[in-house]
């Protein structure tokens, strides 16, 4: 079959791919993104809490506190020139009893140490001053946490890049990826068999990184981080009006039970975590409500009874086993696995969504390394 041949490959249109496909074509590169489902809105980026990190939560230094503050940064910025749906709620990060004080003051600690300067130490009566609903010993605000419409973002970025030239395939799933001279062929698992020649390969697929890379061939694969797939259910109120006015979260940041609100106002809690043997990804809402109202209860003992239903489920792609603290994103390069002009993303979850377009930014300069 002939080979159809394009300077750049962005594998997965989630939102990763379709941010580092709008800066590669921003910048000049000829770009084509291959996207094995029917749309990007399949799996992760459009099933998440939707929310826009401050960047306090992340070990300084990492690139999760680096690229969120900087990310979070342009997202505000290209949300509001874009016109994409977003609200500044603020965020209430809680302490339930008095052990759990001294880890706020650590989070006030790592703010500074992030770059973020707008975080306000509460006592119990000023969190209940501004949410008469919550009960703590104690709160830290963070004014510039938000939530976004995830979809009416993505569409944006698939817009932008569009604007700029790219092309977009769908049903394109990779089937193997040869390195060949200065660059790759791709075969393509379509009925018509499509071989595509690239120069610049990033793979941004998500939960589907993984057989991307193990098709890459004349690649040891030694470097490959463990897969872990979380699965995260979310339940929202039967009434619509929140309990709260801003989003509430444990101390413990990435785990424990949150309150939520889209850009709507509507209030939603979780997540539930249950770990899935790769490659099991089902999306059904097999949680049960009561996994989550003991937690809810910590913070609003008013939470009526029967009050939650079925939400959102989403597949987080992880690169740490169950039980093991919470790694870093991997972006890598080719001072990773030794291949120039190639670049695998893997453990992308949160503060993914914040840090996309300052993501896109570190890839664009993997490949200008290479």
């Amino acid at each position: 079959m002939p080979t159809e041949k394009v300077q750049t490959v962005v594998v997965g249109s989630g939102v990763i791919g379709l941010a580092v496909a709008g800066k590669l074509a921003a910048a000049g590169h000829e770009v084509l993104v291959l996207e094995a489902e029917a749309s990007g809105h399949c799996h992760t980026s459009a099933r998440n809490s939707q929310v826009i990190h401050s960047g306090f939560l992340y070990p300084p230094g990492s690139l999760k506190a680096k690229l969120c503050v900087e990310g979070r940064r342009q997202l505000y910025d290209f949300c509001a020139s874009r016109h994409v749906d977003h609200v500044k709620y603020e965020k209430l990060v809680i302490a339930t009893d008095a052990d759990q004080v001294a880890g706020l003051r650590g989070l006030c600690d790592t703010a500074i140490a992030n770059g973020v300067h707008d975080l306000e130490f509460l006592c119990g009566a000023q969190a209940r001053t501004l949410e008469p609903e919550l009960r703590c010993h104690a709160a830290v605000l963070s004014p510039s946490t938000g939530v976004i419409d995830v979809s009416a973002f993505m569409h944006a970025l698939e817009a932008e890049a569009v604007s700029h030239g790219a092309v977009f395939a769908y049903h394109s799933p990779v089937q193997s990826v040869c390195t060949i001279g200065d660059g790759f062929t791709l075969q393509i698992a379509d009925p018509d068999r499509t071989r595509i020649a690239c120069t610049n390969l990033v793979n941004a697929a998500g939960v589907g990184a993984w057989d991307v890379a193990r098709g890459v061939q004349g690649d040891d694969m030694m470097w490959l981080p463990p897969m872990t797939l979380v699965k995260a259910c979310y339940f929202s109120l039967s009434s619509a009006k929140s309990p709260f006015e801003r989003l509430i979260y444990p101390v413990s940041g990435s785990t424990g039970v949150h309150a939520l609100r889209d850009v709507h106002g509507a209030a939603r809690f979780g997540p539930t975590t249950e770990f899935l043997d790769p490659p099991r990804i089902s999306y059904r809402h097999d949680r049960a409500a009561d996994e989550l109202e003991s937690g809810i209860r910590t913070f609003w003992p008013d939470l009526p009874k029967y009050a939650l239903q079925p939400d959102i489920c989403g597949i987080r792609p992880r690169i740490t086993l169950p039980g093991a603290p919470l790694a870093d994103f991997l972006i890598a390069g080719p001072r990773v696995h030794a291949i120039p002009r190639l670049v695998h993303l893997f453990g992308i979850e949160s503060p993914g969504l914040t840090s996309s377009l300052a993501i896109a930014d570190h890839v664009l300069d993997e490949l200008a390394a290479a």
